[in-house]
């Protein structure tokens, strides 16, 4: 059974009158486009022709711990008749179509899939969306250092060379819309997230962390009809009261930073957002801005309880660094071209599982948020292995007893976090490893 049929086979567990399933979220019709559009396309019969590579990169962010040949042998990706593949085959086709048809697919995916899905568990008419910055590891080579760079402190270098990402999010499915990579040393997140506003639509609600608080980015997002930003305030922060709207709620002027207009002349000298302070059990007082200004329409208790809806991005990246790779120390790919080929595919992957977990929701009248993606993520691995292998008669039995079985991916309601944040783990007392620049001297 070929890899597209798998896609879609199991993906019918969700919908039982859908037997479309993956195939039908990515079109054979994207898949082209993308490769035209990036001038990958192939033109003469390969064994391993650039359509079924880009479900390879795919299957490398499903499959972490699987090496590159095993993965196209499973999924039966190669042409008829191709016999095996060798490994220097799958290097050479994944180097033929390069990053920019993988980047491409995510985008017109994503953008399609987590709107459409962000539209559907809006709030108060505004659809919510988060946007934060991670770091990912890659493997240690001179061309991924050059490239990349790592964290420098107090004289020392990263043991890895590390790539600086920042997603947006829709946040009630986990759904990227989004996502913009590229150099960690010397490049700040915040210049990885002012172009991702571009992505942000109207009538939405963007949730940030407290580091982006700052006229550069939020005054971006605000700038569209009806976008809305949310944030927590800095204690450091100076405003001035302008208005009373009700308990520890109130219109605050700031002051736009001489380097921040320096750096954008068209920001104005000052700007007015909204200020929202509480404290939850066992915390310190905190505060919100926010430019939701109308307090009628948008409650105050309303908005508190909201932004701990932030705290889902990061679930979200948890979820792709610790279940999707498997905490390995680094991703595989050894130049730099192929890190971003494998990190598209890596958020493609992970947008996919998780379009099937909303589809699980939407059948049990459930928020996604509610669906296991530990229990979601193995059920898809297991039963790509299990259908390369299975006949086609088959199928139909093993997807009925999937859907009886669906409650077992049920989580209960998400809690509320009840204690402050802490580590659990002390650090390893080993020593650091050094990066390959200081082993071979």
């Amino acid at each position: 059974m070929g890899f597209n049929q798998a896609f879609h086979a199991t993906a019918a567990y969700a919908s039982p009158t859908d037997l479309e399933g993956f195939r039908r979220h990515i079109s054979s019709e994207w898949i082209e486009e993308a490769l035209e559009a990036t001038g990958t396309a192939t033109l003469r019969r390969r064994r391993l022709p650039s359509e079924q590579v880009i479900w390879v990169v795919v299957g490398m962010g499903l499959f972490r711990r699987r090496p590159l040949e095993e993965i196209v042998s499973k999924l039966d990706l190669a042409l008829p008749g191709a016999g095996t593949i060798a490994p220097s085959s799958v290097s050479q086709a994944r180097a033929r179509i390069g990053s920019e048809p993988i980047k491409w697919l995510f985008e017109r995916s994503g953008s399609t899939w987590a709107h459409r899905s962000a539209n559907a568990h809006a709030w108060r008419g505004l659809r919510l969306y988060g946007m934060d910055g991670s770091t990912v590891r890659v493997p240690d080579t001179a061309e991924n250092r050059e490239e990349f760079g790592g964290h420098r402190s107090h004289g020392t270098v990263s043991s890895y060379p590390m790539v600086r990402i920042v997603v947006l999010m829709a946040l009630r499915s986990h759904l990227l819309v989004a996502a913009n990579f590229g150099r960690y040393e010397g490049t700040a997140e915040l210049e990885y997230a002012k172009p991702l506003c571009e992505s942000i639509p109207e009538s939405s609600l963007t949730m940030l962390d407290r580091g982006y608080l700052g006229a550069q980015v939020l005054l971006g997002i605000e700038a569209g009809r009806d976008r809305h930003w949310l944030t927590r305030g800095q204690a450091k922060l100076k405003m001035k009261v302008l208005q009373r709207l009700g308990p520890d709620d109130e219109l605050v002027e700031m002051v736009v930073s001489a380097d921040a207009r320096r750096k954008d002349p068209s920001l104005p000298r000052t700007w007015i957002a909204r200020c929202i302070r509480y404290q939850l059990p066992g915390f310190s007082k905190q505060f919100l801005l926010t430019s939701l200004r109308d307090a009628k329409r948008f409650p105050a208790q309303e908005i508190v309880d909201l932004y701990h809806e932030r705290w889902e991005l990061e679930l979200g990246y948890d979820e792709i660094k610790t279940d999707l790779l498997d905490r390995e120390e680094a991703i595989r790919s050894k130049k730099p071209d192929g890190v971003r080929q494998e990190l598209w595919g890596v958020l493609l992957a992970y947008n996919l599982v998780r379009l099937e977990m909303e589809a699980i929701a939407r059948q049990e009248n459930i928020a996604p948020t509610r669906i296991s993606f530990v229990a979601s993520l193995r059920l898809i691995r297991d039963e790509w292995e299990w259908l390369s292998l299975s006949n086609a008669g088959a199928i139909p039995k093993r997807l009925a007893e999937l859907r009886r079985n669906v409650k077992r991916y049920i989580l209960p309601p998400r809690r509320k976090r009840s204690y402050p944040r802490a580590v659990k783990l002390k650090m390893s007392s080993y020593n650091r490893k050094k990066p390959l620049a200081e082993t071979v001297k």
